[in-house]
């Protein structure tokens, strides 16, 4: 069986290792991330994985020799942090709006045969579409042949509307083919946040519990959850204010702030902060601030209240003994920021076919 070295680059929690962890033929040899605790909660996960926990800027040829001890680097995966291209941030072409030249340094070092680039959707629109130009000439000069497509994961199985870039690089001809949807019309339907942290049990503001409410009753608890487990971990409920407690049990499923009686809505805010999400539906996009209803539309629609950390992990697929660290906010921000592994697992199969046929022809 052959098999493919990888080095993940703003590694972050993994959730873009996940995938490629899961099939025998990749190795991923080393990652990179610049977060102290965010680093170490990715080594808790692979603890295996050479991790470089620094700048990428600081990331020189003599390290990453060193770090790989003469193992050749097949494929690159990663995305820099999309705060600068986020549609929901101030947009700034600023010096993290340019680390994807970091990213073109590191392959021009390492000279793989293949990359993933993966990002939020607001990079295609920024400078009225003259980054993502520039990103692509910039991969290009390299040699690489490029394929990219958004993808959301909410068709791959994922409880979440989540739409990402990802953008694919082949040194020789560019058999990759993105990966077809398995949810959503005339296929597997789309799961829903009952689906997926129903078997949670009932909190309150401020309380905790950690035993499951029912079995594994569906398809996808069935990839989170251990057969054998029987205690659930970081299933805390953040604790309110009476105010906002009161805002969240008068809200009814869906609705927002707008919704709420005039004498106790909030004079600020979007139209989806104060707002819940809907039992019978996937989510919206989760970010680092699912647990603060004035931010995003993210209150449980059962229970009334802020969403504990599992409920994040689960909304974005991880299963439910994949560790995080540091801080509840840390935490928060490992999980918001990931790529979700379900759709990291159906881009490293589709990243192995690509592979297989090329390796075919040669």
């Amino acid at each position: 069986m052959k098999r493919y070295n990888i080095m993940d680059l703003f590694a972050g929690v993994g959730g873009l290792s996940y995938g490629f962890s899961m099939l025998p033929q990749f190795d991923i040899v080393a990652a990179n991330e610049i977060e102290k605790d965010i680093s170490v909660a990715y080594t808790l996960n692979y603890p295996n994985v050479k991790m470089l926990n620094c700048d990428i800027n600081n990331l020189t040829e003599d390290i990453l020799k060193k770090a790989l001890k003469g193992q050749k680097v097949d494929i690159v995966v990663g995305g820099p942090p999309c705060q600068s291209y986020s549609t929901l941030g101030k947009r700034q072409n600023d010096e993290k709006a340019n680390l994807f030249k970091q990213y073109k340094r590191v392959l021009k070092i390492l000279q793989p045969k293949a990359f993933i680039f993966e990002n939020v959707v607001g990079i295609l629109s920024m400078d009225k579409g003259n980054l993502f130009k520039q990103v692509r000439a910039e991969f290009e000069e390299l040699g690489y042949n490029l394929r990219y497509k958004v993808l959301d994961a909410v068709d791959f199985g994922v409880p979440q509307r989540r739409q990402r870039v990802f953008l694919v690089g082949f040194k020789e001809k560019n058999d990759f083919v993105f990966p077809s949807p398995t949810h959503g019309d005339g296929l597997k339907p789309y799961v829903t946040l009952k689906d997926a942290i129903g078997d949670l049990p009932t909190l309150k503001s401020g309380e905790q519990k950690s035993n499951y409410d029912t079995g594994i009753t569906n398809e996808f608890l069935k990839f989170v959850r251990d057969n054998n487990a029987s205690v659930v971990e970081e299933h805390i409920a953040p604790k309110n204010g009476e105010h906002l407690i009161k805002i969240m049990q008068t809200l009814t499923d869906g609705q927002s702030k707008d919704d709420l009686p005039e004498n106790i809505r909030p004079k600020s805010g979007y139209g989806n902060t104060y707002a819940k999400l809907w039992w019978g539906k996937p989510s919206t996009t989760i970010t680092r601030n699912f647990a603060c209803p004035s931010s995003s539309r993210c209150i449980h629609p059962r229970d009334s209240r802020a969403m504990s950390i599992r409920e994040g992990a689960r909304l974005q697929s991880f299963p439910d003994d994949y560790k995080f660290y540091g801080s509840d906010g840390m935490k928060r921000l490992e999980i918001g920021n990931a790529v979700p592994p379900l759709l990291s697992i159906a881009i490293a199969k589709q990243m192995l076919e690509a592979l297989k046929n090329q390796d075919a022809v040669n």
